[in-house]
């Protein structure tokens, strides 16, 4: 049995849709992160000392980082509709696409995340200081290297139906963080390939089977607007 330590509104609701998608038996152990800081609570750390989500149980081993986890249990499930063999171009892709995943993808929208609350954690009297550093950084670094990301995704999109190709994979599982992230962050500037592919991966029944167990997944309120 798997065991996934899981924090509300995180990464770790790609593990619960990845087990769902496979059809193996988990269970969930929840954890709420902290209203005013929204970090995970110290419980994590007895778990794992970096005290992050999401960390998987199995057989007396503990594993943490998402692209690791998807690694673990996609070499037990074998290849398979989601995991073509490494051998193939699906393979490969599927294999860059999961690790540059959080590898790539989301630093610059970490960045981006930080830096627009900069502002707002300032005193009054360097607040307009910290604002333009803030305005600058965005302009000249962060916004190029996400219009880049942007960029890469879309082309990809167009020309495959999935990240990997022409059928679904963990690959697409992987990536639906950072395409949802920026979606609900920037929801005027997301090209349609990139609406289209959100909108597919929230009509997947397993998709829909992990957010009743997982709790609260914010990113799952987008679907409110596709309805």
């Amino acid at each position: 049995m798997f065991t996934i330590h899981h924090l509300n509104n995180s990464r770790s609701q790609r593990v619960l849709w990845l087990l769902e998608e496979l059809g193996f038996a988990y269970q969930i152990k929840s954890y709420q992160r902290d209203p005013v800081t929204m970090l995970a609570p110290q419980e994590l750390k007895n778990v794992h000392p970096l005290g992050k989500s999401p960390v998987l149980e199995h057989e007396g081993k503990v594993i943490a980082e998402t692209g690791a986890i998807f690694d673990y249990i996609l070499n037990i499930y074998g290849n398979g509709p989601l995991n073509p063999d490494f051998s193939t171009n699906e393979g490969l892709a599927m294999n860059h696409w999961i690790h540059y995943a959080e590898g790539s993808a989301m630093p610059p929208l970490l960045m981006k995340l930080v830096f627009d609350r900069l502002p707002e954690k300032a005193g009054g009297l360097i607040r307009p200081i910290v604002r333009k550093v803030r305005d600058k950084a965005i302009q000249t670094f962060i916004g190029p290297q996400i219009a880049s990301h942007v960029k890469y995704w879309s082309d990809a999109l167009s020309k495959n139906e999935w990240f990997a190709g022409s059928e679904f994979t963990a690959a697409d599982i992987m990536m639906s963080f950072p395409l949802e992230a920026l979606t609900m962050r920037s929801p005027d500037t997301i090209p349609p390939v990139i609406q289209d592919f959100v909108k597919k991966i929230h009509a997947r029944p397993a998709y829909q089977a992990a957010l009743k167990k997982g709790g609260e997944y914010a990113y799952a309120k987008l679907q409110e607007k596709e309805q």
